[in-house]
C-alpha cells in the first residue's frame, strides 16, 4: 500500500512511513508534576482521592470545601508527599467566593493548569414533594457550580494556552431514578455543559471532558443506601463491587495528564459495568 486516497485527495503518505510515524516508543506514563490544580469538594470522598493523587503524581493541590478543618487535612496529606496544599475554603455556588479563590490560587502559584469540579450534593425526593428550595440547591450546587468555577478558572487558562477541566456528573444523568429529578438534572447538565465549554474552550487548548462515577462508597453513598438498601446489591454491577474513591481518581488522572491530549468533551463512565447490563439478567433482591 503506497497510496491512500480520500474523496479524490491524494495522501501521499506510504505505508512504511505511517508504521514509522506510529511507532510506540515507551511507556504511557501518567504524571502531573510540577502542574497546578484546584479541586473542588475536596474535603472528603471523591474529591479528596483526586487530590491526594494528583499530589502522588506530582502536582500541587488548591483544596476547596466549605468545610476549612476538612481541607485542611486534605491539605496535610499532600504535604506529606512532598507537594504543596493550598486549603481555601469556598462556596461554589457564591460567584463572588469563587473569583476570590481562583485569584488566590493563581497569586500564590503563579498558574492553574487542571480544575476539577467534584463538588456536589444529593437530595432524593419524589418530584410532588421536591420543594423549590430544595431544588435550587441541588442545581445551584451541582450545576451552576461547575459553570462559575469553570468560567473563572479558564479566563486564566486562555492566558496560558491550556488547561484541563475535568467535571464530576454521574451515572444518575442517563437513568430515570425515582427522587431523582434535581440530581440526575443536575449531572445531565454538567455533561451537556461539558460539551459546550469544550468546543468554545477547545481553540486556546483546552480540554474539557466529565467522569461519570457508579456508586462510590463515600458518604453520599451512605446516604443513598439508607434510602434504598437495594442500592447496595453488587449482583446488579458486572465487576461485582461498589467504586472505591481511588477508581474514580484514576480517570480523572487519565485526563488531567497529557495522555489525554486529544480528548475533549468526553464522558468516561466508571460504574463497573452497571450501566451496560441487561435489566433481565438482574436478579430480584429479597
Amino acid at each position: 500500500m503506497d497510496l491512500v486516497d480520500f474523496h479524490g485527495d491524494c495522501l501521499c503518505y506510504s505505508y512504511s512511513r505511517c508504521l514509522q510515524a506510529f511507532q510506540f516508543k515507551g511507556e504511557i506514563k501518567i504524571h502531573l508534576e510540577n502542574q497546578v490544580a484546584i479541586v473542588t469538594g475536596a474535603g472528603r470522598g471523591i474529591g479528596k482521592a483526586i487530590a491526594i493523587a494528583f499530589a502522588a503524581e506530582g502536582a500541587d493541590v488548591v483544596a476547596t470545601a466549605r468545610t476549612t478543618e476538612e481541607i485542611k487535612n486534605t491539605c496535610h496529606e499532600i504535604e506529606a508527599l512532598g507537594r504543596q496544599g493550598l486549603a481555601i475554603p469556598t462556596d461554589v455556588t457564591k460567584v463572588e467566593q469563587i473569583g476570590e479563590m481562583v485569584e488566590k490560587a493563581v497569586s500564590y502559584f503563579g498558574k492553574i493548569d487542571i480544575l476539577v469540579n467534584n463538588a456536589g450534593i444529593i437530595k432524593l425526593r419524589p418530584v410532588l414533594e421536591l420543594t423549590e428550595a430544595e431544588w435550587d440547591r441541588v442545581i445551584d450546587t451541582n450545576l451552576k457550580g461547575v459553570f462559575l468555577c469553570s468560567q473563572a478558572a479558564a479566563k486564566h487558562m486562555i492566558k496560558q494556552n491550556h488547561g484541563k477541566i475535568i467535571n464530576i456528573a454521574s451515572i444518575g444523568a442517563h437513568i430515570g431514578s425515582p427522587g431523582g429529578a434535581a440530581y440526575a438534572t443536575s449531572k445531565g447538565g454538567i455533561i451537556q455543559l461539558t460539551k459546550v465549554l469544550a468546543v468554545e474552550l477547545g481553540k486556546y487548548n483546552i480540554n474539557v471532558n466529565a467522569v461519570s462515577p457508579g456508586l462510590t462508597m463515600t458518604a453520599m453513598a451512605d446516604y443513598l443506601m439508607k434510602e434504598r438498601p437495594n442500592a447496595q446489591d453488587t449482583g446488579r454491577i458486572p465487576l461485582g463491587r461498589l467504586a472505591k474513591p481511588e477508581d474514580i481518581a484514576n480517570a480523572v488522572l487519565y485526563l488531567a495528564s497529557t495522555a489525554s491530549d486529544y480528548v475533549t468533551g468526553q464522558e468516561i463512565i466508571v460504574d463497573g459495568g452497571s450501566l451496560v447490563i441487561n435489566p433481565r439478567l438482574i436478579k430480584p433482591v429479597g
